[in-house]
């Protein structure tokens, strides 16, 4: 168990979860004081947590030293997609978890959907820019779908899935898409130098 502990410090996973309940704790508490009982009417509370914990958690994508990591005797593939899947997998916990404290911020499916895909984006964007600069595809695409027009047609529901219900293909299918791509490139290629 040494070396979960060990792989956990050099991957700063405390900070990320530190970051991430905090954010998901002030999410709640604006939730709350919302007011409105039954279903959020606005999804973009809900989004900023998970896109707050994926962000945070990008952190940690790449190692101290990546020649380092790339030389190691261990088999890679696997620890990075398992990395990925078990940290979108911990930014969709907390949410629900903050949920069942009394703040009605999203449904299950939208939490998992959104969790899912925000991790792809993040895992993608330390394949293609590095561990540092992970942060920056699911940042920009969800600034952009923040100010995207309302979605009437497949290419505006592609850029604004994070915001639609569960239930719509379109959004669900971009962010299966996205896990799927962004997980494959970071387990295969890992981070970009």
């Amino acid at each position: 168990m040494r070396w979960l502990t060990l792989y956990a410090r050099s991957r700063q996973v405390p900070a990320s979860l530190a970051a991430l309940v905090i954010s998901a704790v002030t999410v709640w508490a604006l939730a709350r004081d919302g007011g409105g009982g039954g279903e959020p009417a606005d999804p973009r509370l809900p989004v900023l947590v998970l896109a707050a914990g994926a962000m945070a958690a990008s952190v940690g994508l790449s190692g101290q030293d990546l020649a380092l990591d790339r030389t190691a005797a261990i088999r890679w593939v696997p620890r990075r997609a398992a990395h990925v899947l078990l940290a979108g997998a911990v930014v969709a916990a907390v949410l629900l978890a903050v949920r069942t404290a009394g703040a009605p911020m999203a449904t299950t499916a939208f939490v998992v959907r959104d969790s899912a895909g925000l991790m792809g984006l993040v895992a993608l964007g330390a394949a293609l820019a590095g561990g540092p600069y992970a942060w920056t595809l699911p940042f920009a695409w969800l600034s952009f779908s923040f100010f995207a027009p309302p979605a009437t047609s497949t290419p505006t529901e592609v850029a604004t899935w994070m915001l639609l219900p569960p239930g719509t293909p379109t959004a669900t299918w971009t962010a299966v898409i996205l896990t799927a791509v962004g997980t494959a490139a970071y387990a295969v290629a890992g981070p970009r130098r």
